[in-house]
């Protein structure tokens, strides 16, 4: 009986002792498998959206140049990067053969002349003759027959006809020499502008062939020190907030692989509108000015470019990890939230095919309005145990913010971004 009766008090003082350390010890259990959640604060400050593309770094104008006349180089004076002024023997042509044709064209021409004083000392005596024949004529009219009298008033006009075409020979004479002189001018290659010599497609030496083309010599930018063009192609669906920017007169800025530390400026130059196709995807050329009194930029070069397109300033920011994150719990959230958890925009579902067509048939109208909508979102707060769905409007997005332009939070309210492991 005794025995009995220590059993019993045994088991009393062991259920005494777990009954004094069940609540103690459930609620270590809750603690320990409490979620913690990982959380960003909405801050104030400024949000500038940008339009990123990249692009190629090209001299304003480049201005090729080649020789009109052929033949053998015999001068060469310029090399690549050499600065150029306007005027300046690039390179020459061996000249023998264009000054025998301008030494050719000069006798030729004197022959003409000296043709023509020939032509004209015979008309004078013809004339002479025709004037003493008339004279005798008037005095009797049997000095001389008719026969003599037409004898010496043709000859006086086959003469002048002769001295036509001593005058039209020297006029072809003359241009002949005048060809000839501006060949023998072409064999020297000159700059038609100032700028730096960017390409050299010739060598001493080398024999050049004019007749059927131009052979390019060299190509010379001007002004390259100071300003060249970044031509960039940027997508149609931004296209818009290009053009808006260039209205608004918003600075651009980009980088080169060759100077990565270094930020460049420049500004819309031209929004082109030929538009360019590829691979069923539409883009517009729009060219960016930028100056270069350092020469860093160089043609060719490949420059990552960010269009300032908009910005606002003093405006309530709620960091893209907010907005990106959902719980995927539903006994996570509040009762009344669950249905943005069940089946909602937060997940994605496979639409059907009506769905499908329904969104395709969309009006313009329609189309906007859900455009509009999107910006549309919830992000989530802390509220006791669970977790609470703030609805929000969202304005400009940039790197890592995005602008709250409509919601119920307020500067340095915490939102949920993730679990804490």
């Amino acid at each position: 009986m005794k025995r009995i009766f220590k059993v019993l008090m045994l088991l009393s003082v062991v259920g005494a002792a777990g009954a004094a350390g069940y609540q103690p010890t459930m609620k270590y259990l809750a603690n320990r498998n409490k979620v913690t959640w990982e959380t960003a604060k909405i801050e104030s400050g400024d949000i500038t959206r940008y339009v990123n593309s990249t692009g190629t770094i090209q001299p304003v104008l480049s201005v090729s140049i080649g020789s009109f006349v052929s033949g053998p180089i015999v001068e060469l004076n310029v090399d690549f990067n050499d600065e150029v002024k306007k005027g300046d023997i690039l390179a020459r042509v061996d000249p023998r053969l264009f000054k025998a044709n301008v030494d050719r064209d000069q006798a030729t021409l004197a022959t003409r002349d000296a043709d023509l004083e020939r032509v004209e000392a015979q008309l004078q005596q013809s004339l002479n003759n025709y004037m003493r024949g008339k004279r005798l004529r008037e005095s009797n009219s049997d000095f001389l027959s008719d026969r003599e009298m037409d004898a010496l008033t043709f000859e006086v006009k086959s003469l002048q006809a002769q001295r036509k075409l001593a005058k039209a020979s020297i006029l072809q004479a003359r241009a002949s020499l005048e060809t000839s002189q501006a060949n023998l001018k072409y064999c020297e290659v000159t700059a038609p502008v100032d700028g730096i010599v960017i390409n050299r497609l010739i060598n001493p030496g080398q024999t050049l062939a004019a007749q059927f083309q131009t052979p390019e010599l060299f190509v010379v930018a001007p002004d390259l020190r100071e300003k060249v063009h970044v031509f960039a192609s940027v997508d149609e669906a931004d296209i818009g907030l290009i053009q808006k920017a260039n209205q608004d007169d918003r600075p651009v800025t980009f980088t080169v692989d060759a100077h990565p530390g270094e930020v460049f400026n420049g500004e819309i130059e031209q929004i082109r509108v030929s538009s360019v196709a590829t691979s069923n995807v539409v883009t517009y050329p729009v060219v960016i000015a930028a100056s270069n009194a350092e020469l860093k930029l160089l043609p060719g070069m490949t420059a990552s470019i960010s269009f300032e397109v908009d910005s606002t300033e003093a405006v309530p920011k709620i960091p893209n990890a907010a907005l990106r994150f959902f719980p995927d719990d539903v006994k996570l959230v509040r009762e009344s939230d669950r249905y943005l958890i069940d089946g909602s925009a937060w997940k994605a579902k496979p639409k059907s095919e009506a769905e499908e067509d329904e969104n395709a048939n969309q009006t313009a109208a329609e189309k906007a309005a859900a455009q509009n909508k999107k910006n549309e979102r919830h992000v989530w707060v802390v509220e006791g145990d669970r977790l609470k769905a703030i609805a929000i409007t969202t304005g400009l997005t940039e790197n890592r913010y995005t602008e709250m332009s409509k919601g119920n939070l307020k500067v340095g309210s915490e939102l949920v971004v993730g679990k804490k492991d």
